[in-house]
């Protein structure tokens, strides 16, 4: 039996389909008050073992206003990574505080077993879960679902647009989906950016390749729609009603071109509200990596400032 796709340190595919995955350090909950949040786990839905993290933060005094919530999409190429990695768990924890928002995590099927769109499909269904238990989840009972925002980094990024298609489609969905930040976001096309080009056929342009072949459905190439996001049919009166947008890049971030093609893309379809920031000097998903950094602080405040403006 051979490996046949590796991500070192994270992913072993090997010949006969088995898939094993080596966890980086992960963080347990805390439903005591630590660094300002609490946190616990919860089951979105059992027989697809769809799971996800609440981060509560501290409130002093009654509990008298609502709070908006944040739904976060991990990245990991559609192939790895967790809610429960202590990267994304102090990131998101500390960011809870910092907005003073109620944020659900998702841990989402993974690819290879699970091929797009499974990972679209199982990010969707957190909103509807969001919508059921809102009335029965103590740590939700604060929530104000008429202001929900999705966020993600690399492929949750990536799986942030589809959700959001997904919900503004769905009629009957109680969520109100009022902003969408896009962090590092992990887009594609067969055809070749300037940086992946001048890459060729090593490092990041054959892990990003890799990445695809894994995730999208077989027979596909990354002209998929979930790849390529203009070949997404959607129409203009629909892009028109989209929600507010923020695009986030890293200076040093391989998929910077993609973030920033995607942000022109959005401009071009009249997006009432489109930002593109930059984060200079910085390599891809540097906050999950480096959580307690002061670039990481700055994203923090940005993001929260967008959702108090939204």
């Amino acid at each position: 039996m051979s490996i046949v796709a590796e991500a070192p340190n994270y992913l072993q595919v090997f010949s006969d389909g088995s898939v094993k995955r080596f966890a980086p350090e992960v963080a347990p909950t805390s439903e005591e008050s630590s660094g300002g949040y609490k946190s616990k786990d919860v089951i979105i839905d059992p027989p697809k073992a769809i799971t996800g993290r609440i981060f509560l933060p501290d409130i002093p005094g009654p509990c008298t206003s609502s709070l908006p919530v944040l739904v976060y999409f991990h990245g990991g190429g559609f192939c790895i990574g967790s809610t429960t990695w202590l990267g994304y768990h102090h990131f998101l924890g500390d960011f809870s505080v910092v907005s003073h928002s109620i944020v659900l995590s998702v841990d989402y099927r993974l690819a290879p077993e699970h091929r797009l769109p499974i990972a679209y499909d199982d990010c969707y269904s957190s909103l509807e879960w969001l919508c059921s238990q809102v009335s029965n989840e103590p740590w939700l009972k604060q929530a104000d679902i008429s202001r929900v925002f999705l966020s993600g980094d690399s492929a949750g990024g990536n799986i942030v647009h589809q959700v959001a298609i997904k919900a503004m489609r769905k009629e009957t969905l109680r969520v109100k989906v009022k902003g969408l930040l896009l962090i590092h976001t992990f887009f594609g096309s067969e055809e070749r950016t300037e940086k992946e080009r001048a890459d060729g056929a090593t490092g990041y342009v054959a892990m990003n390749d890799m990445f695809w072949k894994l995730s999208i459905p077989d027979g596909s190439n990354r002209d998929y729609f979930g790849c390529n996001f203009k070949k997404q049919e959607v129409s203009e009166a629909e892009w028109r009603e989209f929600p507010a947008v923020t695009v986030y890049v890293a200076g040093l971030d391989f998929l910077k071109e993609r973030g920033v093609m995607y942000a022109k893309f959005f401009q071009r379809k009249e997006v009432k509200r489109m930002k593109l920031v930059e984060t200079e000097n910085k390599s891809h998903v540097f906050h999950v990596f480096h959580p307690k950094s002061e670039a990481t602080c700055s994203l923090q405040r940005q993001m929260s400032e967008f959702m108090k403006n939204n």
